[in-house]
């Protein structure tokens, strides 16, 4: 390459014989080089960034963490579940309340477990709503629908999901609910776009939550809860959610409300 130019000459033998001089662009090729080369670098960047969420999201997060659900019977739960000191069932009254339900809509109650919030918010939107009790435990949708019918609960409805969905119509619930459920998610990511899927537009994800803080939550949620709050946030934002509210009348629990745009 000449200084301050960047074209130079030089000469080639073919088999014909000689062809004279030939000129070749230096910076041209270079920069044509280059750019092939930082495509060729995106492109697996690219690649990589899609594999990596794509086996992160095929790895569980908390395996066996619903095991003990399958240990236990039935009735044992529904005893601890419904029981004074539970903070979640000593605060479920303000807990529905503060989920704004109306007549009229429809819940996806997800991590039912005995039905709890089920009932309660079957109460709440009447006769024209619906609410779907959905549970990966099988024993548990079962035991807890036969319950209900015997209790005379007619728009709830029983609906048993995979660690990864949420097998409900596109766009056909106003609210999705979890209370102490987040952390029993094996594939966070893989619930939030369902739970997302299954909202109406406009509609909203409550989340009732262990507060996971070191050195002051107790032993028990320290090793049995995988995320603190910030971390639940981001992953609940990076799938679409929208932070809109955050109420603290709970000791150990959290309150946030999302919504879907």
């Amino acid at each position: 390459m000449q200084p301050g130019g960047a074209v130079v000459v030089s000469g080639r033998q073919s088999r014909l014989g000689s062809e004279g001089p030939v000129l070749h662009n230096v910076s041209g090729d270079c920069s044509m080089k280059a750019a092939k080369t930082m495509r060729h670098a995106a492109l697996l960047c690219s690649m990589l960034l899609f594999a990596g969420g794509v086996f992160a999201q095929d790895k569980s997060v908390a395996p066996g963490i619903n095991q003990p659900f399958l240990d236990r019977p039935f009735e044992a739960w529904a005893d601890s579940f419904h029981k004074e000191g539970r903070e979640v069932f000593d605060k479920r009254n303000e807990i529905v309340a503060a989920s704004q339900v109306k007549p009229g809509m429809a819940v996806a109650d997800i991590g039912a477990g005995t039905g709890l919030f089920s009932r309660l918010f079957s109460n709440a939107v009447g006769a024209g709503g619906k609410v779907y009790a959905l549970d990966v435990t099988k024993p548990f949708v079962d035991a807890t629908m036969a319950n209900l019918r015997k209790e005379g609960f007619v728009n709830i409805a029983g609906v048993v999901n995979s660690p990864k969905d949420v097998p409900l119509p596109a766009a056909s619930v106003d609210l999705c609910f979890l209370s102490d459920v987040y952390h029993h998610f094996e594939y966070p990511q893989a619930m939030l776009r369902a739970m997302l899927a299954a909202l109406k537009p406009g509609g909203t994800l409550v989340i009732v939550e262990f507060d996971r803080i070191e050195g002051v939550s107790s032993p028990r949620i320290l090793e049995h809860v995988r995320q603190d709050q910030a971390t639940l946030i981001r992953e609940a934002e990076s799938e679409g959610f929208r932070l809109i509210e955050e109420k603290r009348f709970m000791k150990q629990n959290y309150f946030l409300r999302f919504a879907k745009p």
